[in-house]
Order: structure tokens, then C-alpha cells, then sequence
């Protein structure tokens, strides 16, 4: 007899629509995918979700839902070469549609080159990623596609599809077994289908020899030996904790903040990038409600690069809990962020004559730099002048907030600035 080496994930992936087990919010009955693929009005997509939610096994059931062509590529091992040559053969074959794994592993020109197919027409692509779109995939290519978020599967929708594997997979139906509890099993998936399939494969394949095999919670951990923790530092979840990590700082709770950074650091994380963010987080969240908590973040930063694992983590939790701690004011994030809208909006205006330098004899004919005045030539090293172009003279970004530091900051600006006595 034929031995079928195909995993279990793979023997039972959905072929139609109506096998797929989950993502109801976009493919249940009137759910917009499902409306899209009903209507056969299907935009470029970009599936983002965790690994083995059906990003894959979706591509393929909408195309083959479509009757349409389907190229699939991986972003680990094709690059711009593979892309022309698709859509070279798109441009000869009606409504093709390209599915790009792991697209967020192509750099800026790799999605550069299907711009314009998609922007035609030539292609639909559909990209599926586990990053977040917003940081790694082009802006450009995200506004040509509909994003489509896929959840982690609920554990009652886990027990369905082992519930359908035992029925119907050719070769788990040769054995007799009873599903008897499944929290393990469902613990150990993390919401992945296939990790779930995998786990009740090699289960069945260890006892296979048995008359019958009872699947307890017990059994579950003595075989896969270890529950492996929800966190991929490569996907969804490594932004997913990140961010929890950033919240709990935020919210001034150390406890919890020291809690996200050990989950980060036994699942092996870059610390560099906890330090990183935790510089960022020093001026986007504390700012000049405490100047030194830049100082010590990049301080933090600089020592964990010298010293590494595993005395770095203490390094990292001194400081996650010194910002945690700290008083907190996001004045400076919202003044740069309003000045770069502000920007946006209304676009190169003149630089004030008197700012303008004037290193050439024509410039100081054109009347650059005069009249301005050296502060340091007045007392207390100041003297009111204009510094913003004139429409936007009386502008007023930095807010300093209710902190012990930044009320003496508004005072000595109150003492030069009318615009800070309001």
C-alpha cells in the first residue's frame, strides 16, 4: 500500500468556499469578501493575519470560486525577474490573478514592479502577510488593494476542523479515535491550523499501532513535549506584543510593562529592537516631562549592544521600568505632528528674509539676512523677532503639559512669548 507523505494540513485544505472553517467576518453569508467573490468583483487584496489562519488556502479557493488563472510566487525565493515574466503572460490572458506569499519580504522596487500591472488591471494580485501593511509594505501598493484582516481561528472552530480531519482525511480514519479533550491541543496551536493538524498527526502516528488512541490533554503534552508560547518575533504577534509592551509603559505600569519584556525575551526577540523602541517611546510618550528619560534609554541601548545576553535583560527591565515610571507628556509627538500636517497643507512658504543666509554678495543685495538680530547681543540672550513665515506668525505647536518640568518650560516661554500666556 501506498504511504502518503502529504502533511495532514495539506490534505485537508478547503477547495471551496463552503469547507472553510472560520474568518465568517469575511467570508459568513453578506460578509464583504464573500459579497466581492459572489458579485465577482474582486479587487487586488492584501490578506494580513497570523501564520495558519488560511491566507493561502483563501487565494486559491477565491480563484478557483472565479474560474480564474492563478499564479502563486513566494517572496523568500522570487524576486522582480519571476514578477515580469507573470506579468508578461497576464498581458495575454484575461483577469489573471498572482498570489504573493510573504510579500512583505520584497523590498521597495520588488513592489515597485507590480504598481502598474495592478494600477491596469493586468494582474490582481492578492499578498498575504503576517507583518502589519503599514510598516512593511509600499504605500503605494497598499491604496491599489483592499487590506483584509484574518483572525486567529476560535477554539470551537479548531475542534471542528479535527472534529472533520478524523472523519475524513483517508488515512486518520483507519485508526479509532476519541477526542477527548482538546485544551492542549488547542493551547499548543495558538490559533495556527496547520500546527494543530501537525500535532494531532504525529499523535495518531505514535500510537498507531494501538486498538484505539484517546486523546487527553495529558497525552497532547507528553508528546509534543513542549507548549510552545504564542509569539512569532517574525510575525503578527511580535507587533502584537510589542505594542502591549508600549501600552503598559505608557499607562505607567511597570509591573506589566517588566511582564511583555520577559514574554519578548524568552521567545528570543532582537533586544536591539526592544531598545530602539523604548528610545522612541523616551520621546514620543515622556518627552521633556523628563528629559533624562532619552538619556537613559540610549544609554540602555548602548549597553545592551556591549554586553548581550542574558545580562542584558537586566539592563532592559531598569529601564522599562524607569519609563514606565516616569512622568509622562506627548507634547513633543503631537507638536510634530501637527507641524507636519500643517506642512502638508500649506506647502513651501518663504523662509523670512531676515533668517535667510547670505554667504554671496547678490544674496545680501537681495536684502537676505537683514535686520535679524543676534539674541546674544541682548540681555538674557533674547530679543522678540519673527521666525515663522509671516501667515503663520502667531502659531502655536508645543504645548507643554500638566508636569512638574514642562509647567517651568511654559513659564520661562510665557516670559519671552505672548503666544504662551493664553
Amino acid at each position: 500500500m501506498a504511504i502518503n507523505y502529504t502533511p495532514l494540513a495539506e490534505r485537508m485544505r478547503p477547495q471551496y468556499l463552503s469547507d472553510i472553517i472560520g474568518q465568517d467576518h469575511l467570508i459568513g453569508k453578506g460578509a464583504p469578501l464573500r459579497n466581492l467573490i459572489e458579485h465577482q468583483n474582486l479587487p487586488s487584496l492584501l490578506l494580513w493575519g497570523p501564520p495558519g489562519v488560511g491566507k493561502t488556502t483563501l487565494a486559491k479557493v477565491i480563484a478557483k470560486s472565479l474560474q480564474r488563472p492563478f499564479f502563486q510566487i513566494s517572496a523568500i525565493n522570487s524576486g522582480v525577474k519571476e514578477i515580469r515574466d507573470i506579468i508578461e503572460k497576464a498581458e495575454h490572458v484575461a483577469g489573471c490573478i498572482l498570489f504573493i506569499d510573504e510579500i512583505h519580504r520584497f523590498n521597495k522596487s520588488q513592489q515597485d514592479a507590480l504598481l502598474m500591472a495592478v494600477e491596469k488591471g493586468t494582474i490582481t494580485l492578492i499578498g498575504a502577510t503576517t507583518e502589519n501593511p503599514s510598516f512593511e509594505v509600499n504605500r503605494a501598493l497598499i491604496s491599489r488593494c483592499q487590506l483584509m484582516i484574518l483572525r486567529s481561528l476560535a477554539a470551537e472552530d479548531l475542534i471542528k476542523i479535527i472534529q472533520f480531519a478524523l472523519k475524513n482525511d483517508l488515512e486518520l480514519n483507519k485508526f479509532k479515535v476519541t477526542l477527548h479533550e482538546t485544551d492542549a491541543l488547542i493551547q499548543i496551536s495558538g490559533g495556527d491550523v496547520r500546527k494543530i493538524l501537525n500535532a494531532l498527526e504525529i499523535i495518531i502516528q505514535q500510537f498507531k499501532t494501538d486498538d484505539s488512541i484517546i486523546i487527553t490533554n495529558q497525552l497532547v503534552n507528553e508528546v509534543i513535549k513542549k507548549n510552545i508560547l504564542l509569539y512569532d518575533k517574525k510575525g503578527d504577534y511580535h507587533y502584537d506584543i510589542i505594542s502591549a509592551f508600549i501600552k503598559s509603559m505608557r499607562g505607567s505600569n511597570p509591573n506589566a510593562a517588566v511582564y511583555w519584556l520577559a514574554r519578548m525575551l524568552h521567545a528570543g526577540e532582537e533586544l536591539s529592537f526592544i531598545a530602539r523602541r523604548m528610545i522612541i517611546f523616551a520621546s514620543e510618550d515622556i518627552g521633556n516631562a523628563n528629559p533624562n528619560a532619552l538619556l537613559l534609554a540610549n544609554a540602555c541601548f548602548e549597553s545592551v549592544e556591549k554586553i548581550g545576553y542574558p545580562e542584558s535583560r537586566i539592563i532592559l527591565s531598569h529601564c522599562a521600568i524607569y519609563l514606565a515610571s516616569s512622568p509622562k507628556s506627548n507634547a513633543s509627538y503631537l507638536a510634530i505632528e501637527e507641524a507636519m500636517a500643517l506642512v502638508e497643507k500649506t506647502g513651501n512658504l518663504p523662509v523670512p528674509l531676515h533668517l535667510r543666509n547670505a554667504p554671496t554678495l547678490l544674496m545680501k543685495q537681495l536684502n537676505y539676512g537683514k535686520n535679524y538680530q543676534y539674541p546674544h547681543n541682548f540681555e538674557n540672550n533674547f530679543i522678540e523677532q519673527d521666525y515663522l513665515p509671516e501667515t503663520i506668525n502667531e502659531l502655536l505647536l508645543y504645548k507643554p503639559q500638566q508636569n512638574a518640568k514642562e509647567q517651568e518650560i511654559k513659564k520661562f516661554l510665557g516670559s519671552k512669548w505672548k503666544v504662551y500666556n493664553t
